[in-house]
């Protein structure tokens, strides 16, 4: 089975012209011998001018062996230098504790490009476990880009986050104006705190007569206390916004608990008829949101 750093590689060396892909050739040879972090540090940093940002084009196939070769490798939105800047790290991760101390002195001077590669690449890196601090520390960043990098498509996150810093990144995508459904490990790892969390955002933004996300619900519908159900029965109720009466009435029938699925009364019949159907799913809700 193919490495990530021979998936990466031959990606790169079948999408890039002669001039570039000759480039990273003699780069990640360089890297894969006795080099200093200099060398690590300048083949990086040029990436984007000889490489270019454009998108790395995969298919299907390329998605399915990324997955295969990595459980929960998503490389879905990858740009070239985002897939050259990874496989310069995994070429040279062999120096083993001097690689490391090389990717920290990275981190400290990445500008935002080099962030978002950087956290994409997380679950790759050897010894992935030492870099929660940096994962965690990604998830507080106001930058949108930045953010979905980790929070996105990436399964460091359900692997290495305790429930403290997982409930935080799930709010958090709800202030940057991220949606949750990229998010993997979003219903394995639902959880009480995490429910009232969202429950009281609900709240404070009908206050402010601001909108609500209609994905909040697929985190209450599992742990709903008496302060989510009456949100959660608030929302069904809107029947005048569909996605959200659907999804918090998906949220109530997806749940355990006997008093969420009793306020599907409350739901439209063409929703109650949808969800006894199997139509009405997150993946259908976020196929009609367009997401």
């Amino acid at each position: 089975m193919p490495t990530p750093l021979a998936l990466l590689t031959g990606w790169l060396d079948r999408q890039l012209d002669g001039p570039a892909a000759e480039w990273l050739r003699g780069r990640l040879a360089h890297l894969a011998g006795a080099h200093g972090d200099r060398d690590l540090y300048v083949a990086v940093g040029l990436v984007p001018r000889k490489l270019g940002k454009a998108d790395l084009a995969l298919t299907g196939d390329d998605l399915g062996a990324a997955h295969a070769a990595r459980k929960g490798w998503d490389p879905t939105g990858w740009s070239v230098d985002q897939a050259a800047r990874l496989a310069l790290l995994l070429t040279a991760s062999h120096r083993g504790e001097a690689f490391f101390e090389a990717f920290h002195q990275l981190w400290r001077t990445a500008d935002v490009g080099e962030q978002i590669s950087f956290y994409r690449g997380l679950p790759l890196l050897p010894e992935p476990a030492r870099h929660l601090w940096r994962a965690t520390d990604g998830c507080r960043t106001n930058i949108k880009a930045v953010f979905e990098s980790i929070a996105h498509r990436n399964p460091y996150p359900a692997e290495h986050f305790d429930e403290v810093a997982w409930n935080q990144m799930c709010l958090k995508a709800l202030f940057v104006g991220a949606p949750l459904h990229p998010i993997q490990g979003l219903d394995a790892r639902h959880n009480g705190p995490l429910a009232r969390m969202m429950t009281d955002y609900a709240f404070e933004r009908w206050a402010a007569s601001r909108p609500v996300s209609w994905e909040l619900w697929r985190c209450v519908g599992p742990h709903p206390d008496d302060r989510c159900l009456i949100a959660l029965e608030r929302a069904i109720q809107q029947h005048e916004d569909s996605l959200t009466a659907g999804a918090a009435a998906l949220a109530c029938a997806t749940s355990h608990a006997p008093a969420a699925t009793a306020l599907l009364a409350h739901a439209s019949n063409d929703t109650r008829k949808a969800i006894e159907a199997g139509t009405l799913t997150w993946a259908a809700l976020c196929a009609r949101a367009g997401a």
